[in-house]
């Protein structure tokens, strides 16, 4: 069984749902709290074991690249004002030199395509894929769940999470066999299924472990949902060669690329810290009372 050393994290997006903030910013470089979402993965990422990570970039994505290289004026200017803990924190944040490679996606043609951008800097080796739209909250981070369920099984390994029964018609939805470990065999996986075929309400939340035979697969996948290339699609082929097994997360992801699951992630977030959990619940307290007012007024 090969280590999981490498990692693949998409940031081609456009961003659309967040129009007009992502007009001009990437918006994997929205900040939950003040550290970028982009921030988040690539800490789950190391925390996991990983050892290098591959961005599959697109346009008007350089920041992301500007993000995780060395800023000499901004480190000039913290230490000339003596802000050692601003300073220590932008150290803690950058990679090591050579850790990380970026990768254009020429044009938007799904998730798929964009995994596939990135089959030679992985090569033949097992991988992670980290969304980083979702956000791991957690005492540990997902991925890291995922890989430790990998290293007793081998194969390939999606994080999954319980959805309400109802919304199972939102995701991609996995169907639950035997119990192995922390996690269980895969009979299938459904996308998008109605409540009355989903196999399970066990969802895809966008955490992988992944065999490099996956690329092939992609190379000639035909274009599935939304006229993309559909990840899901060849994985469903892979499972036909492949075992698949699944990790429920003990903890919860954030979905950031839409606006409410943003901002609860920002408001998760905050109050973990010790530094800000009271302020924010007590503002969180009186806009409840604020709003009460309000309806009882109306």
């Amino acid at each position: 069984m090969q280590k999981v050393r490498k990692a693949v994290i998409p940031v081609a997006g456009l961003g659309t749902r967040f129009l007009p903030a992502t007009k001009s910013m990437p918006k994997e470089m929205l900040p939950v709290v003040d550290k970028p979402v982009v921030q988040y993965a690539v800490d789950e990422a190391f925390e996991a074991g990983i050892e290098h990570i591959v961005f599959v970039t697109g346009r008007n994505k350089a920041v992301i690249e500007d993000y995780f290289d060395l800023h000499p004026e901004l480190i000039g200017t913290l230490e000339q004002t003596g802000k050692k803990a601003q300073l220590e924190s932008l150290e803690n944040l950058l990679p090591e030199a050579g850790a990380t490679s970026f990768i254009r996606q020429q044009s938007p043609q799904g998730l798929g395509h964009a995994v596939w951008c990135a089959r030679d800097v992985i090569g033949n080796e097992p991988f992670a894929l980290l969304l980083p739209d979702m956000v791991s909250f957690g005492a540990r981070g997902c991925l890291a769940e995922t890989v430790d369920l990998y290293q007793r099984t081998g194969g390939n390994v999606i994080a999954v999470e319980r959805c309400d029964p109802a919304e199972t018609g939102k995701y991609g939805i996995v169907g639950r066999g035997d119990e192995v470990g922390s996690g269980f065999k895969v009979t299938e996986m459904v996308e998008k299924p109605a409540p009355a075929k989903a196999p399970s309400n066990f969802y895809i939340n966008g955490r992988y472990v992944l065999q490099p035979e996956i690329f092939a697969l992609l190379g000639n996948q035909q274009r599935g949902a939304g006229n993309e290339i559909q990840l899901t699609d060849a994985m469903v082929r892979l499972a036909q060669s492949q075992p698949f097994y699944a990790q429920p997360f003990d903890g919860r992801m954030f979905d950031c690329g839409s606006k409410e699951g943003f901002i609860e992630a920002t408001i998760a977030f905050a109050l973990a810290r010790d530094d800000m959990k009271g302020p924010v619940f007590e503002m969180l307290q009186q806009f409840v009372r604020s709003h009460e007012r309000r309806e009882v007024a109306a």
